[in-house]
């Protein structure tokens, strides 16, 4: 069995039904039904050391942290963050999506899981999605990823998919390493369901 993506298409104009395929894995848009994941991601030990504390605490913060992040996103630039749940259970593990920052020049590629779900192969999965995505659906010629230093992980995955370190940047209070990577339309393979 292979982890090669597969991109689905959206059926219509609509994209409410949008999601991405992966042997194991689902990944579509987030909406308000997905606080209960949200808010348990945004409090894990691994989000809060390496990403950090977003104040998001109780049920109605997490709706208002999806309507005014990844739903505000979809609407704004046709992509964000999205959900990442196993295939066969439709349990939802995570977030793989792709972010329009402010202090940033160029789009970049962001993930997180569920404590568990880490050293699975579900992040490069997930994110090998997202990049056919990225190229072949949106046309994105170049994406980043930045990460915390001492995130030997997130490191890890982001060489992985191709990335390359560029430079060390300030995003926040935190210092990060930030990686590109330039994107060719075609040159990832993509099957239509």
């Amino acid at each position: 069995m292979t982890n090669r993506p597969t991109a689905e298409q959206p059926q219509h104009e609509s994209t409410d039904h949008w999601q991405l395929t992966t042997d194991r894995l689902t990944i579509r848009q987030l909406t308000p039904a997905d606080a209960p994941f949200m808010l348990a991601l945004l409090n894990s030990p691994l989000w809060l050391r390496f990403i950090g504390d977003r104040n998001v605490h109780t049920h109605e913060d997490a709706v208002r942290y999806l309507e005014t992040g990844a739903m505000h996103s979809y609407q704004q630039y046709g992509f964000g963050a999205y959900r990442v749940s196993l295939r066969d259970t439709d349990e939802t593990i995570g977030t793989c999506g792709l972010h329009r920052r402010d202090t940033l020049p160029d789009i970049d590629l962001g993930f997180a899981f569920l404590p568990g779900y880490e050293g699975k192969g579900y992040g490069y999965e997930s994110a090998s999605a997202v990049l056919t995505h990225a190229a072949n659906d949106l046309k994105l010629t170049r994406l980043t990823a930045f990460c915390n230093p001492e995130n030997q992980a997130s490191i890890a995955l982001i060489e992985k998919l191709g990335f390359q370190f560029e430079k060390r940047i300030q995003y926040g209070e935190k210092e990060s390493l930030l990686y590109g990577k330039q994107l060719v339309s075609g040159s990832i393979p993509a099957v239509v369901r």
